[in-house]
C-alpha cells in the first residue's frame, strides 16, 4: 500500500489515542502501509501546535476547514465533540478524503443519516470508531458464535458502566448539554455495548427502555448551576431478528465503574463470558461437560487470534486499549487499500445509531418501539 497522508482534527483525550494509533500502526502492521502525519487542527492553534510536535504531525492548524482543503491528505480523522461530526464528515466527503470518525456518528438519527447518505456517494472510505470491537478475543468470541459451539444465542446480557460523573461535583460539560451531545449515558457509553451486541448477535429489532438523570443540575466552571439536558442511565429490553432477547444497561454514575463493559450470551449448548477488565480474557461454556466437570474454560488472547501478534508472539501476554485502536487503523488502511469497506462503516454504524434513537423514542412513549420503524 502507498504512503496516505493523514489529517487529526481534535487534541483531546480521543484525539490522543487516535495520534498514537497511526503514529504506530506501520511499525505494528507493515502491511497496512505507513501514514503520514500531515497536519493537525484544533480550535486552539497554540494546543494544536503543541499536540503536532508531540505526535509527530508537520503542521498545525487552527481551522478544520484549512485541513479539508490540503491536498496532501487523503484521510480525515475526526475526534470532536459530537455535535462536530456530520459538518466535518460530510465536507470531509465531499472534498474526496476518506473518513474515521469517532462514535457516535451524531447528536441526532436525522444528521447520521446524512452522513451515511453522503458516504454512500463519496469516493472516499469511512469507519466509526468503535475500538472494543477490533479486541482479537472479541473476534474469537465471534468465531465461536458463528461456528455454533454454543449452539443457538437465545439471550445477551449487556453492560457499560463507569463513574466519571457519579460524583455531583463534576461540573456541567458539553456531554450534559443535548445539543451538543445528544444522548447522555446512552450515546457515549451505551453506543459501545449495542455495537458489541449486534456485532456478536445480528440486528436489534425492537427495544423497550427506560432512561433516568441521577445528578440533575451540575456546576458550572465559572459559577452557579445548570440543569443536566440528558440521562446518566440507560437500561433497556432488547429483541434481536433472529428471536432471541435480552438486556442492556449503560450508566456514567455507577459508583465503583471504570470500565464496565461487559457481556454475557446464553446459547442452547453452552455460554460466553467477557469482562473489558480483563480484556485479554474470555470465558467459555460447553454444556456437554461431563457430570463433576462442568465449568467455564477461560480462553487466552494469543498471536493464533488475528491482530494480537502484531503486538507480541507470546499468549497470555496482553494487548490493551491502545493497541485496539492500533488494529482499528490496520483495518480501516487495509480496506482502503483493497477498495472495500471497512467495519463499522458509517452505513453499519448507522445501525447502532437507530437503535440508540429507537430507546430514547421508547423511553419517551413507555412502550416497545421497532427499531426501523417506530
Amino acid at each position: 500500500m502507498s504512503d496516505i497522508g493523514v489529517g487529526l482534527i481534535g487534541a483531546g483525550y480521543i484525539g490522543h489515542t487516535i495520534a498514537l494509533a497511526y503514529r504506530a500502526v506501520a511499525a505494528t502492521f507493515p502491511q497496512a502501509g505507513r501514514p503520514r502525519l500531515v497536519a493537525l487542527a484544533d480550535v486552539n492553534e497554540a494546543t494544536a501546535a503543541k499536540a503536532a510536535e508531540r505526535y509527530g504531525f508537520a503542521r498545525a492548524l487552527g481551522d478544520w476547514r484549512a485541513l479539508l482543503a490540503d491536498p496532501a491528505i487523503d484521510l480525515v480523522a475526526i475526534a470532536t465533540p459530537n455535535h462536530l461530526h456530520a459538518e466535518m464528515a460530510e465536507a470531509a466527503l465531499a472534498a474526496g478524503k476518506h473518513v474515521h470518525c469517532e462514535k457516535p456518528m451524531a447528536p441526532s438519527l436525522a444528521q447520521a443519516e446524512s452522513m451515511a447518505r453522503r458516504a454512500g456517494s463519496a469516493p472516499g472510505r469511512t469507519i466509526v470508531g468503535y475500538n472494543y470491537l477490533h479486541n482479537p478475543i472479541v473476534a474469537a468470541a465471534r468465531e465461536i458464535i458463528a461456528g455454533g459451539e454454543i449452539g443457538t444465542p437465545v439471550h445477551f446480557r449487556g453492560t457499560h458502566n463507569e463513574d466519571y460523573m457519579a460524583d455531583p461535583a463534576v461540573p456541567f460539560g458539553w456531554r450534559c448539554d443535548r445539543a451538543l451531545a445528544g444522548a447522555g449515558a446512552l450515546g457515549d457509553l451505551g453506543a459501545h455495548i449495542v455495537s458489541m451486541a449486534h456485532t456478536l448477535m445480528g440486528g436489534i429489532r425492537e427495544v423497550c427502555g427506560d432512561l433516568a438523570t441521577m445528578v440533575t443540575e451540575r456546576p458550572l466552571p465559572g459559577g452557579g448551576m445548570r440543569r443536566v439536558e440528558n440521562e446518566d442511565q440507560a437500561q433497556f429490553l432488547v429483541r434481536f431478528a433472529s428471536g432471541a432477547s435480552g438486556t442492556i444497561e449503560a450508566s456514567r454514575v455507577a459508583q465503583g465503574q471504570k470500565m464496565g463493559l461487559g457481556f454475557e450470551i446464553t446459547g442452547s449448548k453452552g455460554a460466553l463470558v467477557f469482562d473489558q477488565t480483563r480484556l485479554n480474557e474470555l470465558r467459555l461454556y460447553r454444556a456437554d461437560q461431563r457430570r463433576g466437570r462442568q465449568g467455564f474454560t477461560t480462553i487466552l488472547a494469543g498471536p493464533e487470534h488475528p491482530g494480537y501478534a502484531a503486538f507480541c508472539a507470546g499468549p497470555g501476554h496482553q494487548v490493551g486499549f491502545n493497541d485496539l485502536k492500533v488494529i482499528e487503523v490496520a483495518r480501516f488502511l487495509e480496506a482502503i487499500a483493497a477498495g472495500k469497506s471497512a467495519y463499522p462503516d458509517f452505513a453499519a454504524a448507522l445501525q447502532f445509531e437507530r437503535v440508540l434513537d429507537a430507546v430514547q423514542r421508547s423511553a419517551a412513549d413507555r412502550r416497545w418501539m421497532d427499531v426501523a420503524t417506530g
